[in-house]
């Protein structure tokens, strides 16, 4: 795949409007947390299929003419992205067909053989190359990339208009780190209109590949250790993504996974909100003190987890 161009904000204006009407716009809310202030959290969680997807899913889906969009659509996705693409291609009726990783948890899985959707699990190593190479053989209809397209980034980075309308004071932004399209898109569209504004990648130790390119220049491969955290973190960064985030991101900020457990607690206890791992690992790094003081936004991008592994995060149990 060729390396992706910033997106401008023009696009992102367009796609605004694409997805005008079908996807929330969801709150932001402040929170209060022991020894840290001017916290807020944007809840992608409240989104109808459960994450922020939606945005650039909806976005690509309107770049389809009707002929490509007859034969279905595809897409190679650890939960999220799959959940997008069967929720849209239901609705237009048409077949959807997924490839996720081998090792994606059953509460990512089953909702989305409930939508009617084909799934492919094969080995991460397998998944990962169809991400790189922007397809596979097995893939039919059109297939939308979980991050790696100016209609997905354009899509994700209307959030970004949103939290600049909606906290005019705004000085820096925290978002989960996975393929990347969730945090350039949003630092494409805060920067074009707040050029100040700094905007910081979220990951988790043991699956950190952007913390790792960062200081070598270049992507580079990390040995990633799988967790309950399943939304984020790779084995390495996307060649395609790479000279966007590294121009566009203002750093990576890396946390344990004990403390995503307890920022998803926080979010439980405080404002009853269900975060997946990677939702909450935005707020932990944020709590971190390492974005600044703020005012700053955690980007909480989903919800979608196992019941029984929330509950025992929750109870204060390791999953």
């Amino acid at each position: 795949m060729e390396p992706l161009p910033a997106v401008g904000l023009d696009e992102v204006r367009a796609a605004a409007e694409h997805v005008r009407g079908g996807v929330v716009r969801t709150p932001l809310l402040p929170i209060e947390a022991d020894g840290a202030a001017g916290i807020h959290v944007k809840l992608e969680n409240l989104q109808p299929i459960g994450s922020f997807k939606l945005r650039g899913a909806l976005n690509s889906v309107a770049a389809l003419t009707p002929e490509q969009l007859a034969d279905g659509l595809s897409t190679a996705s650890a939960g999220n992205m799959a959940r997008a693409v069967a929720w849209l291609a239901q609705r237009r009726g048409v077949p959807a067909t997924v490839m996720v990783p081998d090792s994606a948890p059953s509460a990512k899985i089953e909702p989305l053989r409930a939508l009617g959707a084909d799934v492919i699990p094969v080995p991460f190593a397998d998944w990962w190359q169809a991400m790189e190479e922007g397809g596979h053989p097995a893939l039919a209809g059109a297939f939308l990339h979980p991050c790696a397209s100016r209609p997905m980034i354009a899509g994700d980075g209307t959030i970004g208009l949103e939290l600049v309308e909606d906290l005019p004071e705004l000085g820096a932004v925290v978002v989960p780190f996975g393929g990347g399209g969730l945090a350039s898109g949003i630092a494409c569209a805060v920067k074009a209109l707040r050029p100040d504004v700094r905007v910081y990648a979220a990951e988790v130790e043991g699956a950190a590949p952007l913390a790792a390119a960062l200081p070598a220049g270049r992507p580079v491969a990390i040995e990633r250790r799988a967790s309950f955290v399943d939304g984020i973190g790779s084995a390495t960064v996307l060649p395609a993504m790479w000279p966007l985030v590294s121009s566009v991101l203002d750093g990576s900020i890396v946390v344990s996974l004990e403390q995503v457990e307890s920022a998803m607690r926080l979010l439980a206890n405080r404002i009853r909100v269900v975060a997946e791992g990677a939702g909450a690992a935005a707020l932990a790094a944020a709590l971190t003190g390492r974005a600044g003081d703020g005012p700053l936004v955690a980007v909480i991008s989903g919800g979608n987890i196992d019941q029984s592994v929330f509950a025992a995060i929750v109870a204060g149990r390791h999953p």
